[in-house]
């Protein structure tokens, strides 16, 4: 599998950090601030930050201006603008603005379709499955819950799916990191049937430490990597049997649709299937798919 990375792709360590804030400024965005800001994240990730976002674009900024020692999000936003911090800081405030809400089986119709309806017919259609791994990639992953729930999908089929991998890929490194490691409040777990919970989470051995981790071997199944969804051509495969990319397309315009969408359907094998969100459509963006079930789509 190909895929190219950036130095930041995989960025461990910590964050760049100023000194310590002090207390917050009442300074709030400007109106010509707010349409820089929205400009930039726009071209540079795609998301639609329409006026009505102001206050949540500055409670995101605020926290990432404490970071860096600033007294207001106008001062961060002075400080990359105007002070040249713009090429440095950009991937933090992407970090900062987008979203990462997810669940494990979150959505859980899509992995039941994948298990009972889509994979049985990819095993039925494609000869080659039984010599190559079934592939999946996971567009917009986040804290890596959907891709880890995907492994523990795929690794129950067994012995039918005999091999899969599965690329997982987001524009946030911050999320990125704990896809990684695999470790989240047990919490999380909740949604998680028990019978997978046994076998693919550990518990802290630390009692004070309400943790679960996922097991190494569904860890290896999954390889995360750095991916902005309107940075075209995708340097991924293209032959790609199931592409989930949920819940992202909704941050997009029309046209930023049609361009991830298309290309997403580039990398999907004729056959193959993708999944996107409820709340998302693909209507009227011309793309090579037949709709075979509520946001499920396949690639003809």
């Amino acid at each position: 599998m190909t895929l190219a990375f950036r130095k930041t792709d995989f960025v461990g360590g910590v964050s760049r950090a100023g000194p310590a804030a002090n207390a917050g400024s009442a300074e709030h965005l400007s109106a010509g601030d707010f349409d820089r800001l929205a400009h930039f994240i726009h071209m540079r990730s795609g998301i639609k930050m329409p006026a009505g976002k102001n206050t949540m674009l500055e409670a995101r900024l605020r926290r990432r201006a404490m970071a860096l020692g600033l007294d207001s999000p106008a001062e961060y936003c002075r400080y990359i603008f105007d002070g040249g911090a713009l090429n440095d800081e950009a991937t933090d405030l992407i970090d900062a603005v987008t979203t990462n809400k997810t669940d494990f089986f979150r959505e859980a119709e899509h992995f039941r379709f994948l298990a009972e309806k889509a994979a049985p017919a990819l095993l039925a259609e494609c000869g080659d499955l039984k010599r190559s791994p079934l592939k999946v990639w996971s567009a917009a992953c986040s804290n890596g819950a959907e891709p880890y729930t995907l492994a523990m999908i795929l690794s129950d089929l067994n012995p039918a799916i005999r091999s899969f991998t599965i690329l997982a890929t987001d524009i946030c490194t911050v999320v990125l990191k704990t896809a990684v490691r695999g470790i989240y409040p047990a919490s999380m777990a909740s949604p998680i049937p028990d019978e997978l919970r046994r076998r693919y989470l550990l518990r802290s051995k630390d009692g004070a430490a309400d943790s679960v981790r996922v097991v190494p071997a569904l860890r290896r199944c999954v390889r995360f990597g750095w991916l902005n969804l309107i940075e075209t051509p995708y340097r991924t495969d293209t032959d790609m049997h199931a592409i989930f990319c949920r819940n992202v397309l909704i941050y997009f315009d029309k046209d930023t649709q049609r361009k991830v969408a298309s290309e997403l359907c580039r990398h999907l094998q004729p056959g193959g299937y993708l999944f996107v969100g409820h709340s998302e459509t693909l209507s009227g963006l011309d793309l090579p798919l037949q709709q075979v079930a509520a946001t499920i789509f396949r690639r003809l």
